[in-house]
């Protein structure tokens, strides 16, 4: 089995920072894109940020110069670096991974279990 347990959430002030980390385990053959994704009370989950293998990253809109996301390939483990935070930023942050399992198999998305991220003073 695979699992993905994510930590780092909180409460934090407009303003502040936090660092989510993501760590995959279990029968890993190799993790292709990993990606945050947020979901507010009353909102759909949307993407905030994607990266590749490689490192190529992406973006919404909403939070590019404020959050960066990282991952150690080693450690099949991806992180994200959010700052100036804003009230908007809160929700719940879910780490989403495609991996494969094995070599004779297509990648399977998996997901963590969400933290809590709150943006308030």
């Amino acid at each position: 089995q695979v699992q993905l347990v994510e930590s780092g959430g909180g409460l934090v002030q407009p303003g502040g920072s936090l660092r989510l980390s993501c760590a995959a385990s279990g029968s890993i053959f190799r993790i292709n894109v990993m990606g945050w994704y947020r979901q507010a009370p009353g909102n759909q989950r949307e993407l905030v940020a994607t990266i590749i293998s490689g490192g190529s990253t992406n973006y919404a809109d909403s939070v590019k110069g404020r959050f960066t996301i990282s991952r150690d390939n080693a450690k099949n483990t991806m992180y994200l670096q959010m700052n100036s935070l804003k009230p908007e930023d809160t929700a719940v942050y879910y780490c989403n991974a495609n991996i494969r399992r094995n070599a004779f198999v297509m990648g399977q998305d998996y997901w963590g279990q969400g933290t809590q991220v709150t943006v308030a003073s």
